[in-house]
């Protein structure tokens, strides 16, 4: 069966959060149990795209509006992928340092929506012009949201709308909201199906695939309950297409986070050698952040946004501090302006405790998990969640606020069996009463060692949920 992915990430090549991890994993498995799966992206003008090597296997132009614009397909030579790897550059709208932000201003690009669509034009004028069509076109977030809708109404691509398309929501905070003047922007289309694209009044990228594609499928079960309780705005839609939805729990690549084989750790381990590894990583990790070894550490990796809860962090670290608790607290991430400037006063204010790295940086969150004793994700909104799937394969214990995916993949350890630490509202109380647990338990030196032995040897490969989907797309494709 063949699969094309049409993402705005794909890990390594562009990755802004957890998509760019799935976009990158998920086609390896599924390659693995017999697919020919294949990613496109939009190329970007980052060093990545630089230092690899591509080849042009097509040349195209496509209309947008009234304007002309010329593109081409180029193919990854490298195979180390383990699947083939499309990207689409486009002069003038994709060959720019940022995926979403202009790295510049610290802002959207102002032609957001003209570039989404001219990536799905391009995407789908190379497909109509291929000898060897796919079987399923998978699509992901709102950036190739429009797709479905273009297969199935825009005149140019009749020849398509027989190929099943599944629209993934890894994310239902953004839906690509724009003014219904940027209809003109699409190819031609029967103006009867106009309202399609409608939503509350604007044109709505995610609302129109939502209503067009085959198949919906969110990044866990609990996930795609709560999009029809909280969904900005999009809870009606959801319940609405409820039937044609379902929920499967993203996975993570073992072979890239495994930290016995892990390039980016000094000190590699497995879960035999975990409590001399881990010790050999914090005290690297202590080192390189000037805290005490001998505290508990907590860390928290990721966007710096509401979303993530990581405006909770500054009052929640302080009070601590008020209280005499001995800890370590550690950020890596980059977000919020107003949060960045509070995060680097804080590393002066705070000394001692605290300390963070206002960055990407792929080498040292790889160290982070190795080193630290804790994840903190205060999510307000988690889909799915990776970071607390990566750190437990590193032997890091998970303190997560119930909602999402991370009510699907951790299990509070006032329960039988369970090993990580929840707190159910997105308050300051509740947040401290799970630190102050988390402390509590890195004094119960059995008890930290046995969730330790017990959360990295818990599976969260993609293996499980790649048979989902190839057996989700085998129903698709024989409807």
């Amino acid at each position: 069966m063949r699969i094309t992915h049409l993402s705005a990430e794909c890990y390594p090549a562009a990755k802004a959060g957890g998509l760019g991890d799935v976009v990158g994993s998920l086609p390896k498995y599924l390659n693995q149990l017999g697919s020919h799966c294949e990613v496109v992206i939009p190329k970007y003008d980052s060093n990545w795209f630089h230092v690899n090597s591509f080849k042009t296997v097509y040349e195209g132009s496509g209309r947008i509006a009234n304007s002309d614009f010329k593109f081409t397909v180029e193919e990854l030579k490298s195979e180390d992928l383990g699947f083939t790897f499309y990207c689409i550059n486009i002069p003038g709208r994709t060959d720019r340092p940022g995926i979403y932000i202009d790295p510049w201003s610290g802002h959207g690009y102002w032609d957001e929506l003209e570039r989404n669509i001219t990536f799905q034009i391009a995407a789908l004028d190379w497909i109509r012009s291929r000898d060897v069509k796919p079987d399923i076109i998978h699509c992901h977030d709102h950036q190739s949201a429009l797709v479905p809708f273009m297969i199935k109404h825009c005149f140019v691509y009749e020849t398509l709308k027989d190929i099943p398309t599944i629209l993934t929501v890894h994310n239902a905070e953004y839906h690509g909201v724009h003014d219904h003047s940027k209809d003109v922007l699409l190819p031609d289309f029967n103006p009867d199906v106009k309202g399609i694209l409608d939503w509350d009044g604007q044109f709505n990228s995610l609302a129109a695939g939502l209503k067009t594609c085959w198949q919906i499928t969110t990044v866990s079960n609990n996930y795609m309950s709560e999009l029809t309780r909280s969904s900005s705005g999009l809870e009606q839609l959801f319940s609405a297409e409820r039937s044609k939805s379902r929920g499967i729990l993203n996975g993570i690549d073992v072979n890239v986070w495994d930290p016995q084989t892990d390039q980016h750790l000094t000190h590699n381990y497995t879960i035999r050698n975990r409590k001399s590894g881990k010790a050999k990583n914090k005290e690297e990790l202590c080192k390189e952040f000037k805290l005490d070894k001998d505290k508990p550490t907590i860390a928290f990796i990721g966007r710096l946004v509401r979303e993530k809860g990581a405006d909770l962090i500054p009052d929640l670290v302080k009070n601590l501090i008020a209280q005499n608790l001995e800890f370590n607290f550690i950020i890596l991430g980059t977000g919020n302006p107003q949060l960045h400037d509070l995060f680097e006063e804080m590393n002066h204010d705070c000394l001692g405790y605290f300390d963070s790295r206002l960055e990407y940086n792929e080498k040292l969150a790889h160290n982070i998990y190795a080193g630290s004793d804790f994840i903190f994700m205060p999510s307000r909104v988690e889909p799915c969640g990776l970071n607390q799937m990566f750190a437990m394969r590193y032997g890091t214990i998970p303190i997560v606020r119930t909602t999402g995916g991370l009510k699907d993949t951790v299990k509070d350890i006032s329960e039988k069996d369970g090993y990580g630490i929840r707190f159910d509202d997105f308050t300051i109380e509740d947040a401290e009463i799970a630190m102050k647990r988390a402390i509590q338990l890195y004094s119960n030196k059995k008890m930290m060692a046995d969730k330790i032995a017990t959360i990295m040897k818990l599976d969260f490969s993609w293996e499980k949920s790649a048979i989902d989907y190839l057996n989700l797309y085998s129903e698709l494709a024989s409807k």
